[in-house]
């Protein structure tokens, strides 16, 4: 009787320890992929990733930021990539929109000046910004040597500037007076009335701020 009961009591041990040994080893693998993948939900993103540091937001990058940089294109001369191999002059005169400015740089005679400066950078009008000019004013400037350098050279300041430079910033141009700028992220405006629509393009020798509206220095 005692030896039945005995063998009775391991069956049921064995039948009761058996499952919970199962399913400590099922427990077990899951374990493992669960922490594999607890650990590869939770490492640090590689540099690959797009979005890593910024948030994905671009003004946290090095890259040209607003409206106006979606027409660049993305070959040739004119590209961001293009325009980077090239001094300030030279890749200005590859951007369609920048026409005018090369015109009156070529009037005042100062590509080479321009090209051959080091570390600079240049706030450059569109061709809208110069159409804005009432068109006799514009040709008079034009005409006028001095007036045109005074004008093209306020436009340009003697360092390399950062869009977090702008933020809240005052700088002496090349013509010997002062700009402004203000702003963050990706709004940017110079002396209060000119918007960056296309910033922190990179030449070879200058960083580029593409602005709305023609600078005029004091008289």
């Amino acid at each position: 009787m005692n030896a039945r009961i005995r063998r009775s009591a391991v069956t049921v041990v064995a039948a009761a320890v058996l499952p919970l040994s199962l399913a400590a080893c099922s427990d077990d693998g899951d374990s493992g992929s669960s922490d594999s993948a607890q650990a590869a939900s939770s490492a640090p993103a590689t540099p690959d990733d797009p979005s890593a540091g910024s948030g994905g937001d671009m003004a946290g990058t090095d890259e040209p930021f607003g409206p106006a940089c979606s027409s660049v294109p993305q070959e040739g001369a004119g590209s961001f990539d293009g325009m980077a191999e090239d001094p300030v002059a030279t890749a200005a005169s590859n951007k369609q929109t920048l026409s005018t400015l090369v015109t009156a740089v070529k009037k005042a005679g100062l590509v080479d000046t321009l090209n051959n400066a080091e570390a600079i950078t240049v706030f450059a009008p569109t061709d809208d910004a110069f159409a804005k000019i009432p068109k006799a004013d514009l040709d008079k400037v034009l005409a006028d040597k001095q007036m045109l350098t005074d004008i093209l050279t306020y436009h340009v300041v003697g360092q390399k500037l950062a869009p977090k430079d702008l933020e809240n910033g005052s700088f002496e141009t090349l013509q010997k007076s002062k700009l402004t700028t203000s702003g963050s992220d990706e709004a940017y405006t110079v002396n209060d009335s000119a918007k960056v629509v296309c910033g922190n393009v990179k030449t070879a020798n200058s960083n580029v701020y593409i602005i709305d509206t023609v600078l005029m220095p004091e008289s």
